[in-house]
């Protein structure tokens, strides 16, 4: 509390710029006798007197802090009427009187020496003050509890006395327990914001529901509840506890049990979760509410649940919209000092609603990702068997809750025998890139089929067709065509790039290659102009491995091209002595992981 100086007696004090005037000696008046006023302040912010006699004299009589003024020996000199109300007593009962003896008790109400008086203390030091819970004896006999502040007076550098404030140190307390509440629940609103937004953002990242329930779980436990339960509705019109998370994380005993959902009306539901898979609002369970008796056989294994963990309060919302449930969350707490409440109830109904988009959308994913991956694999055509030479390939599909791309390999017979090798990547990652992918396969082929020409002029029949019979964007490719005796040889290898990572070639005395030649433009670029596309030969030595890729299998998050080139480079030599299922699986496995991509690989090795 800060404290007001006060000089008495005509005396005028502004609390942050006037200074004393026409100050004279304190007397019996106390603060009944003050006079003087304050005119306007000028530019410079000092104070004059004014014609206002009354003016301080009314500022004191209406001030709503108690407010005593005593003099060097701790006489009370004034009181104004705040005073008179707090402390029981009229001012002029209390005029000339010991402030100390008067009014100073211990706890018991007896008397307490001088010595061990704090306001006689600041009276000697001549000192501000401060005190809190003192006791004072009321006018009425009752002993009441009080705060004060004291601030030295003086005249003209004279110590005049003192001007103490008083404050009901109950009604104190009091203010400050309601601070402290306001504050706390400011506190529990903010962090239930801030539980919602991070919820938001953390599922968002991903479109795997076991990974998304797992972070629900690590986000509401311990943070919001003991424990965390989700249930989905699956097609067969059951119930599947998928995740159940308490103090010690995952609770595997409590998950994977399936329980038919009867259709009972949810008016007339007395499980919680019965009425909120039915479409029923979200339901706050007390203590005595989670002993209720179950209806069914669904809601006697959520209250086995309950009664399991030791719920003294628990929460059940639906995961979605009243329209489209696709399963309930419930919570439990199991202090029950602190049992759930409305606000909490409000929380984690949103929290259930975004949980249930974040759960339909993966599950819409799900599906368009199984479509896609099954096209990829359907057009995946059989390699050929040519002579002794040696063809291997794989697909491997991009990490669950990432979206399938458009990378696709292909070998095939042409009509004069030559071999042709295609390995592409179409832009995008979805349903449309994999459909996209099914077309440019299908006219590649129905274009080189009776081709004799090099492979630059079969790809740009192929972007010029490209905008008027596909869907595709832009894509990349590689078409590369093997002439030579697929028995005894020689063989060589002519191919283009339509802005495709370039062929490794390793060599069976232990070298290797980027075939980096002949690279143009991508598919789609509209730039190229037929005839213009670049053309490269390569000789195959015997006992050489050829190496196709898409770049899902060099990018890694975080890392550069050049960085998954020097790698893909350095795990091939390594392998380059396997036989070729092996080096195909190993390559897979040994290069990093992390990428969200697709991986195509073709793999072409010479005879001895």
């Amino acid at each position: 509390m800060q404290v007001v100086p006060i000089v008495v007696n005509s005396a005028l004090v502004d609390p942050l710029v006037c200074r004393p005037a026409n100050a004279s000696a304190v007397s019996g008046e106390g603060l009944h006798g003050w006079k003087g006023g304050m005119e306007d302040m000028g530019d410079e912010g000092r104070c004059r007197s004014t014609a206002e006699p009354d003016f301080w004299r009314q500022v004191v009589r209406r001030l709503g802090t108690a407010l005593i003024v005593v003099d060097p020996t701790g006489r009370i000199l004034a009181a104004n009427p705040a005073a008179e109300r707090l402390l029981g007593r009229a001012a002029a009962a209390m005029r000339g009187e010991d402030a100390h003896d008067l009014l100073h008790r211990d706890a018991a109400g007896g008397p307490v020496p001088r010595e061990q008086c704090p306001l006689l203390r600041s009276l000697a030091e001549r000192a501000e003050a401060r005190g809190e819970g003192e006791i004072c004896l009321r006018g009425d006999g009752r002993l009441t509890a009080i705060s004060w502040s004291a601030s030295p007076l003086k005249d003209d550098s004279a110590f005049q006395g003192m001007a103490v404030l008083l404050t009901d140190a109950a009604g104190d307390r009091s203010t400050r327990r309601e601070r402290a509440a306001y504050t706390r629940a400011l506190e529990d609103r903010t962090e239930r914001l801030t539980l919602v937004a991070e919820i938001t953002d953390v599922l968002g990242q991903t479109l795997e529901i076991d990974e998304a329930l797992a972070r629900l779980g690590r986000l509401l436990v311990p943070r919001l509840a003991d424990w965390a339960a989700v249930d989905l509705r699956v097609g067969t019109g059951q119930v599947h506890r998928v995740a159940v998370t308490g103090p010690g994380g995952r609770h595997a005993a409590q998950e994977d049990w399936r329980e038919r959902l009867p259709q009972t009306e949810v008016g007339r539901a007395h499980s919680p979760l019965v009425q909120v898979l039915n479409g029923g609002d979200p339901v706050l369970q007390r203590e005595a509410d989670v002993t209720e008796p179950a209806g069914s056989a669904l809601a006697a294994v959520h209250s086995g649940f309950l009664r399991a963990v030791g719920a003294t309060s628990a929460i059940t919302v639906p995961l979605g919209s009243a329209r489209q449930v696709t399963g309930a969350l419930t919570l439990v707490r199991t202090d029950p000092e602190s049992p759930f409440d409305t606000d909490d109830l409000k929380v984690v109904g949103d929290i259930g609603r975004r949980v249930g988009l974040v759960i339909d959308n993966a599950r819409r994913f799900g599906r368009q990702r199984a479509v896609a991956e099954a096209m990829q694999r359907n057009l995946l055509a059989p390699l050929p068997r040519l002579g002794r030479l040696q063809l291997a390939a794989r697909y491997q599909p991009a990490p669950a809750g990432s979206q399938v791309g458009g990378d696709w390999y292909d070998a095939f017979e042409l009509k004069n025998g030559t071999l042709a090798l295609v390995i592409g990547d179409v832009v995008g990652h979805d349903l449309t890139a994999a459909a996209g992918m099914a077309q440019l396969h299908g006219i590649l082929r129905s274009l080189a089929w009776d081709r004799t020409g090099p492979p630059g002029a079969v790809v740009d029949r192929l972007d010029d067709a490209l905008p008027a019979i596909t869907t595709v964007p832009m894509a990349t490719l590689v078409l590369a065509l093997l002439e030579g005796s697929p028995h005894t040889g020689p063989w060589t290898l002519r191919w283009t790039s339509a802005g495709h990572p370039p062929p490794l070639l390793l060599a069976h005395d232990g070298q290797a290659q980027y075939l980096e030649a002949g690279q143009g433009l991508l598919l789609g670029a509209g730039s190229s102009t037929v005839g213009s596309r670049p053309n490269a030969a390569q000789s195959l030595p015997p006992g050489s491995t050829l190496l196709l890729y898409t770049d899902g299998l060099i990018e890694i998050p975080g890392s550069d091209l050049d960085t998954g080139l020097t790698r893909l480079r350095h795990h091939a030599l390594a392998l380059a002595h396997e036989p070729l299922d092996t080096l195909c699986d190993q390559l897979l496995d040994r290069m990093p992981p992390g990428n969200t991509d697709d991986v195509a690989l073709l793999a072409l090795r010479m005879p001895s």
